[in-house]
Protein backbone atom coordinates (compact mmCIF):
# COMPACT_ATOMS: atom_id res chain seq x y z
CA UNK A 1 0.00 0.00 0.00
CA UNK A 2 1.35 3.38 -1.01
CA UNK A 3 2.49 5.63 1.52
CA UNK A 4 0.03 8.76 2.63
CA UNK A 5 1.73 12.13 3.71
CA UNK A 6 0.17 14.91 5.35
CA UNK A 7 -0.13 18.39 3.12
CA UNK A 8 -1.21 21.11 5.58
CA UNK A 9 -3.70 23.54 2.91
CA UNK A 10 -6.04 25.77 4.08
CA UNK A 11 -9.26 27.44 2.10
CA UNK A 12 -8.80 30.27 0.01
CA UNK A 13 -11.83 32.86 -0.10
CA UNK A 14 -10.76 34.86 -3.40
CA UNK A 15 -10.81 33.64 -6.22
CA UNK A 16 -9.89 34.56 -10.18
CA UNK A 17 -6.43 36.30 -11.58
CA UNK A 18 -6.81 39.15 -8.53
CA UNK A 19 -7.30 36.53 -5.78
CA UNK A 20 -4.53 34.50 -6.86
CA UNK A 21 -1.91 37.68 -7.18
CA UNK A 22 -3.25 38.19 -3.52
CA UNK A 23 -2.57 34.56 -2.50
CA UNK A 24 1.32 34.89 -3.53
CA UNK A 25 1.79 38.50 -2.58
CA UNK A 26 0.84 36.72 0.83
CA UNK A 27 3.58 33.88 0.40
CA UNK A 28 1.15 31.12 -0.31
CA UNK A 29 0.68 28.78 -3.57
CA UNK A 30 -3.12 28.86 -4.70
CA UNK A 31 -4.84 25.74 -6.06
CA UNK A 32 -7.75 23.60 -6.33
CA UNK A 33 -9.31 20.91 -4.95
CA UNK A 34 -11.75 18.50 -7.19
CA UNK A 35 -13.00 15.53 -7.76
CA UNK A 36 -15.43 13.14 -5.96
CA UNK A 37 -19.23 13.66 -4.91
CA UNK A 38 -18.08 17.79 -3.66
CA UNK A 39 -17.94 20.53 -5.74
CA UNK A 40 -14.66 22.07 -6.46
CA UNK A 41 -13.08 24.47 -3.90
CA UNK A 42 -10.13 27.08 -4.21
CA UNK A 43 -7.39 26.16 -1.60
CA UNK A 44 -3.77 27.47 -0.43
CA UNK A 45 -1.08 26.11 0.56
CA UNK A 46 2.45 28.15 2.01
CA UNK A 47 5.18 27.97 -0.74
CA UNK A 48 7.86 26.36 1.55
CA UNK A 49 5.40 23.53 2.20
CA UNK A 50 4.37 22.37 -1.09
CA UNK A 51 8.14 22.92 -2.72
CA UNK A 52 9.48 20.41 0.50
CA UNK A 53 6.29 17.62 -1.06
CA UNK A 54 7.60 18.12 -4.53
CA UNK A 55 11.11 17.65 -3.28
CA UNK A 56 9.95 14.83 -0.92
CA UNK A 57 10.81 11.64 -2.88
CA UNK A 58 8.95 9.79 -5.93
CA UNK A 59 6.86 11.61 -8.24
CA UNK A 60 5.11 14.39 -6.93
CA UNK A 61 1.67 13.66 -8.92
CA UNK A 62 1.70 10.09 -8.30
CA UNK A 63 1.74 11.03 -4.52
CA UNK A 64 -1.06 9.84 -1.71
CA UNK A 65 -1.49 12.90 0.67
CA UNK A 66 -3.94 13.60 2.88
CA UNK A 67 -5.43 17.26 3.80
CA UNK A 68 -7.91 18.62 5.62
CA UNK A 69 -10.62 19.96 4.28
CA UNK A 70 -14.08 21.96 5.90
CA UNK A 71 -13.03 19.79 9.45
CA UNK A 72 -12.99 16.66 7.50
CA UNK A 73 -9.62 14.95 6.29
CA UNK A 74 -9.25 13.68 3.08
CA UNK A 75 -6.91 11.11 0.79
CA UNK A 76 -6.27 13.48 -2.09
CA UNK A 77 -3.15 12.89 -5.33
CA UNK A 78 -1.73 15.84 -7.08
CA UNK A 79 -2.61 16.13 -10.68
CA UNK A 80 -0.86 19.15 -11.93
CA UNK A 81 2.09 21.88 -10.91
CA UNK A 82 2.38 25.34 -12.46
CA UNK A 83 5.79 26.57 -12.26
CA UNK A 84 6.79 30.47 -12.97
CA UNK A 85 9.12 30.47 -16.30
CA UNK A 86 11.90 32.62 -14.81
CA UNK A 87 11.99 31.39 -10.91
CA UNK A 88 11.23 27.87 -11.14
CA UNK A 89 8.80 28.10 -8.47
CA UNK A 90 5.47 26.71 -8.10
CA UNK A 91 2.84 29.50 -8.95
CA UNK A 92 -0.56 26.90 -8.94
CA UNK A 93 -1.45 23.21 -7.95
CA UNK A 94 -4.44 21.13 -8.51
CA UNK A 95 -5.56 18.33 -6.25
CA UNK A 96 -7.58 15.44 -6.90
CA UNK A 97 -10.11 13.87 -3.98
CA UNK A 98 -9.66 9.74 -3.83
CA UNK A 99 -12.78 8.74 -1.90
CA UNK A 100 -13.31 5.07 -1.34
CA UNK A 101 -14.00 2.44 -4.13
CA UNK A 102 -13.25 5.14 -6.66
CA UNK A 103 -10.07 4.41 -8.71
CA UNK A 104 -7.40 6.20 -10.16
CA UNK A 105 -4.35 6.46 -12.91
CA UNK A 106 -1.11 6.56 -11.23
CA UNK A 107 2.67 5.98 -12.83
CA UNK A 108 4.41 3.81 -10.03
CA UNK A 109 8.12 3.42 -10.27
CA UNK A 110 9.76 -0.47 -10.23
CA UNK A 111 12.42 -1.81 -8.36
CA UNK A 112 14.17 -4.90 -9.31
CA UNK A 113 15.78 -7.21 -7.22
CA UNK A 114 17.84 -10.58 -7.53
CA UNK A 115 20.52 -9.06 -9.87
CA UNK A 116 23.27 -12.16 -8.54
CA UNK A 117 20.59 -14.58 -9.98
CA UNK A 118 20.52 -13.40 -13.14
CA UNK A 119 23.16 -15.84 -15.57
CA UNK A 120 23.06 -12.53 -18.52
CA UNK A 121 24.17 -10.19 -15.38
CA UNK A 122 26.97 -12.78 -13.99
CA UNK A 123 28.55 -12.77 -17.33
CA UNK A 124 28.59 -8.66 -17.55
CA UNK A 125 25.76 -7.98 -18.77
CA UNK A 126 23.75 -4.30 -19.04
CA UNK A 127 20.42 -4.49 -17.39
CA UNK A 128 18.77 -2.13 -19.86
CA UNK A 129 15.30 -0.83 -18.25
CA UNK A 130 12.50 0.17 -21.05
CA UNK A 131 10.27 2.15 -18.34
CA UNK A 132 11.15 3.20 -14.56
CA UNK A 133 7.32 3.49 -14.25
CA UNK A 134 4.32 1.72 -14.81
CA UNK A 135 1.12 3.72 -15.36
CA UNK A 136 -1.27 1.54 -13.54
CA UNK A 137 -5.63 2.07 -12.86
CA UNK A 138 -5.41 1.39 -9.22
CA UNK A 139 -8.51 1.66 -6.37
CA UNK A 140 -8.05 4.30 -3.88
CA UNK A 141 -8.19 2.06 -1.35
CA UNK A 142 -4.82 -0.60 -3.22
CA UNK A 143 -2.50 1.36 -4.67
CA UNK A 144 0.78 0.02 -4.28
CA UNK A 145 4.02 1.10 -3.49
CA UNK A 146 6.12 -0.10 -6.13
CA UNK A 147 6.74 -2.48 -8.55
CA UNK A 148 8.91 -5.47 -8.01
CA UNK A 149 11.16 -7.44 -10.90
CA UNK A 150 12.47 -10.86 -10.15
CA UNK A 151 15.69 -10.81 -12.33
CA UNK A 152 16.54 -14.53 -11.50
CA UNK A 153 17.40 -16.89 -14.21
CA UNK A 154 17.63 -13.72 -17.07
CA UNK A 155 20.32 -14.52 -19.83
CA UNK A 156 21.28 -12.41 -22.53
CA UNK A 157 18.13 -11.31 -25.11
CA UNK A 158 16.07 -11.96 -22.24
CA UNK A 159 13.13 -9.71 -21.38
CA UNK A 160 10.99 -8.92 -18.54
CA UNK A 161 7.40 -8.14 -19.29
CA UNK A 162 4.89 -6.78 -17.61
CA UNK A 163 2.93 -10.24 -17.42
CA UNK A 164 5.78 -11.23 -15.19
CA UNK A 165 5.12 -8.93 -12.09
CA UNK A 166 2.15 -9.48 -9.65
CA UNK A 167 -0.36 -6.69 -9.47
CA UNK A 168 -2.11 -6.03 -6.30
CA UNK A 169 -5.85 -7.11 -6.70
CA UNK A 170 -7.79 -4.91 -8.45
CA UNK A 171 -5.29 -3.23 -9.81
CA UNK A 172 -4.46 -2.79 -13.91
CA UNK A 173 -2.02 -1.68 -16.49
CA UNK A 174 -3.40 1.28 -18.29
CA UNK A 175 -1.62 -0.50 -21.74
CA UNK A 176 -3.93 -3.62 -21.77
CA UNK A 177 -3.85 -4.70 -25.38
CA UNK A 178 -0.32 -5.87 -24.93
CA UNK A 179 2.12 -7.23 -22.85
CA UNK A 180 4.63 -4.85 -22.95
CA UNK A 181 8.72 -4.81 -22.27
CA UNK A 182 9.91 -3.72 -18.49
CA UNK A 183 13.30 -4.79 -18.71
CA UNK A 184 15.59 -6.65 -20.83
CA UNK A 185 19.47 -7.80 -20.54
CA UNK A 186 21.99 -6.73 -23.18
CA UNK A 187 25.64 -8.56 -23.93
CA UNK A 188 28.14 -6.64 -22.75
CA UNK A 189 29.96 -4.45 -25.33
CA UNK A 190 33.25 -6.36 -27.45
CA UNK A 191 34.53 -3.24 -27.67
CA UNK A 192 37.62 -3.48 -25.14
CA UNK A 193 36.93 -7.11 -23.95
CA UNK A 194 38.36 -8.75 -27.25
CA UNK A 195 42.22 -9.70 -26.74
CA UNK A 196 44.98 -8.77 -29.27
CA UNK A 197 44.82 -11.44 -31.28
CA UNK A 198 48.20 -13.56 -32.44
CA UNK A 199 50.81 -13.10 -35.42
CA UNK A 200 49.49 -14.96 -38.42
CA UNK A 201 51.83 -18.26 -38.47
CA UNK A 202 54.64 -17.24 -40.93
CA UNK A 203 54.56 -13.65 -40.31
CA UNK A 204 57.94 -11.80 -39.75
CA UNK A 205 57.99 -10.30 -36.37
CA UNK A 206 58.70 -6.80 -36.26
CA UNK A 207 62.96 -5.73 -36.20
CA UNK A 208 63.68 -5.25 -32.59
CA UNK A 209 65.69 -1.77 -32.08
CA UNK A 210 69.37 -1.33 -32.00
CA UNK A 211 69.79 -1.37 -28.25
CA UNK A 212 71.30 2.16 -27.28
CA UNK A 213 74.93 2.66 -27.97
CA UNK A 214 75.35 -0.21 -30.25
CA UNK A 215 75.36 0.41 -34.24
CA UNK A 216 72.89 -0.96 -35.96
CA UNK A 217 74.23 -4.24 -38.28
CA UNK A 218 75.74 -3.63 -40.95
CA UNK A 219 74.33 -3.63 -44.50
CA UNK A 220 75.06 -6.43 -47.17
CA UNK A 221 78.70 -4.96 -48.97
CA UNK A 222 78.11 -3.79 -52.01
CA UNK A 223 79.24 -5.90 -54.99
CA UNK A 224 82.76 -5.13 -55.95
CA UNK A 225 83.16 -2.67 -58.84
CA UNK A 226 83.72 -3.76 -62.46
CA UNK A 227 87.86 -4.19 -63.63
CA UNK A 228 88.97 -0.60 -66.05
CA UNK A 229 89.09 -1.34 -69.69
CA UNK A 230 92.39 -1.49 -71.35
CA UNK A 231 93.16 0.87 -73.83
Amino acid sequence: MAQVRPLKIQARERTGTGGARATRRAGLVPGVVYGGKDAPGPIAIETRELEKAITGGGRFTSSLFEVEIGGAKTRVVPRAVQFDPVTDRPVHFDLFRLESGSKVSLFIPVRFVNHEASPGLKRSGVLNVVRHEVELICPADNIPTELVGDLTGLNFNDSLHISAFKLPEGVTPAIRNRDFTIASIAPPSVKGLEEEAPAAEGEAAPAAKAPAGKAAPAAKAAAPAAPAKKK
